[in-house]
Formats: C-alpha cells, structure tokens, sequence
C-alpha cells in the first residue's frame, strides 16, 4: 500500500512538472516569435542614426540588437582587430577597425570577412579608404570573453569574439575618445579590390519551442496515463 502511495505521488508531481515545462516552452515560443518579427522589421528598416552616448545607459538586446544605423567618420585602419571567424565564405576572420566619427566618439566597426590567407593588411589595402567615410550596417551588442571554449588572449592579439572593451583597451583607444558599447556589422557595400567582405552577419533563430512543447506535454499525458493504470489497479491483499 504504501508503495503504491509514493508511486502515485511520484507520478502527480511528475506529471505536474511535465506540464510546467511545456507550458514554459510554449511560452518561449510566443517570446520567440515576437523576437523574429522585431528583428525582421529591424534589418529591413531605413538606417538610423547610430546610438550616441547620451542613449548608450539603455541599451539592451530588446531595445537596439541589430537595429540598422548608418555613421560618418573616419577609419582608423592602423589599429584594426582580426577576430576568428567561421562564415558562409569558410574560415578567416572579421576586421574590426575603429570609427572615429563625426560625433566625436568611436564605433568598432566589423568591416567584413576575409579568408585566412588575407590576413595580412596588404592583402586588404586596395579596400582601406582614406578620410571620411559613410557606412550602414547593423548594431550588434559586444561580445565579452572569448568564444566556445575559448578565451580571447588580448596578450597574444588572439581574438575568439567581439569584445568591444577589451579590444578597445588593447587597441589603446579607449583613453582618446568615448568608445560605443556595441559594433556595427557593415552591410554588404562592395570594398575596392574586394575585401573585407560585409554583410555576412547570421540573422537567424532556433525555434524548436513547439515541438519540445508537445514533447513535455506527451510525457505529462503518458505520466497520467500511468497513473491511471497504477489507480485502476487493486489493492495487494495482506
């Protein structure tokens, strides 16, 4: 008897718990969703211009990620950034170079991708342009600490992510001029001779919600079908 009471126990709190989690996921879904349609109407939106530092306290991944800004200034192509990367074009890195704006801060501006065997600066000179320039792209917010299992190694100028504030301080540019807490992914512009190479940036979501929705809410029902069993069931006779 006291058995088939902790088994029953067992089976409602069970059962609760896999409806708890399919409703969560159902409710991540409908977060989900939303987060697709907003960066949708994002990315396809008329440029803006990009945050100054009287908006820079309030910026999170809800109000600005991949929000489409457009900024005038000047490279400053002596002090870029190679960071690792892995895209559609195969492995290499983005160039991260500084914007000196006309506004008077600084933005890292992801230029684009270029293979691996591009990456020295003269491979990419026909496409550093001298004085002032005017890009689009989109915001993305840094990148603290280094990549999947690996750490950005500032000493040894190795670079897993876009860690705006690190580079900054390797690059010596954040003492000269306020630097933006985000970057700006170039959009798809072509450069003189062809590299870095823009608008490349991912814009996609999982969204498996539904179907780990159905899955926990299977469980649950699976659960109490158990639990009707074990009910139906009579007792042990002493």
């Amino acid at each position: 008897m006291l058995a088939r009471i902790v088994l029953v126990l067992a089976g409602l709190a069970l059962t609760g718990v896999f409806l708890g989690l399919g409703t969560w996921q159902v409710e991540r879904r409908v977060w989900k969703l939303a987060l697709i349609d907003r960066v949708e109407a994002r990315i396809h939106a008329e440029p803006v211009p990009a945050p100054g530092p009287e908006e820079w306290p309030g910026l999170t991944a809800a109000s600005a990620e991949y929000r489409r800004v457009r900024l005038t200034g000047r490279f400053a192509h002596d002090r870029a950034t190679l960071v690792q990367a892995l895209s559609e074009r195969g492995a290499g890195f983005w160039v991260l170079v500084p914007l000196v704006t006309d506004r008077g801060f600084t933005v890292l501006v992801n230029r684009g991708f270029v293979p691996t065997e591009a990456r020295e600066r003269s491979a990419r000179a026909a496409g550093e342009p001298e004085g002032e320039v005017t890009l689009t792209g989109l915001l993305r917010l840094s990148e603290p600490g280094g990549g999947f299992l690996r750490r950005n190694d500032p000493a040894a100028d190795r670079w897993y992510s876009r860690d705006v504030a690190a580079i900054a301080t390797a690059r010596g540019i954040d003492g000269s001029t306020e630097v933006a807490p985000y970057f700006v992914d170039a959009d798809a512009a072509p450069n003189p001779g062809g590299l870095p190479m823009g608008g490349l940036t991912v814009v996609a979501f999982h969204n498996n919600h539904l179907v780990y929705a159905l899955t926990w809410y299977a469980l649950a029902l699976m659960t109490a079908g158990a639990l009707i069993f074990i009910l139906r069931q009579p007792s042990a006779a002493r």
